[in-house]
């Protein structure tokens, strides 16, 4: 059993910075891919970005390539994603997520995930 917290969400302008936490409870974190989606109301839970176990292969979704960085720390048992260059359509809220299958794009490559964290970046 893996349990997520995300943390660091807030409200912003356009164009503003943050950097989001997740903070994972068990000893085999460092088996996990890790990964951050997003979701708006009325919309489905979209891919953001994720990171392999060892952190050797990350990929991002088109429209956040260039401004989001995902990281993380192992011995931390850690995940973040630092945004940059935030736009409204940015605003959402954020998930992170465990896989022990894959560092996959799907929702349904994850077993766990955290509560979410709102994000709102205005104009």
């Amino acid at each position: 059993q893996v349990q997520l917290v995300e943390s660091g969400g807030g409200s912003v302008q356009a164009g503003g910075s943050l950097r989001l936490s997740c903070a994972a409870s068990g000893r085999t974190f460092v088996r996990y891919a890790m990964g951050w989606f997003r979701q708006v109301p009325g919309k489905e839970r979209e891919f953001v970005a994720v990171i392999s176990s060892g952190g050797g292969t990350i990929y991002y979704a088109d429209s956040v390539k260039g401004r989001f960085t995902i990281s993380r720390d192992n011995a931390m048992n850690a995940v973040y994603l630092q945004m940059n260059s935030l736009q409204p359509e940015d605003t959402a809220v954020y998930y992170c997520a465990s896989s022990d299958l894959r560092a996959g794009v799907r929702t349904r490559d994850y077993q766990y995930w955290g509560q979410g964290t709102q994000v709102t970046v205005s104009s």
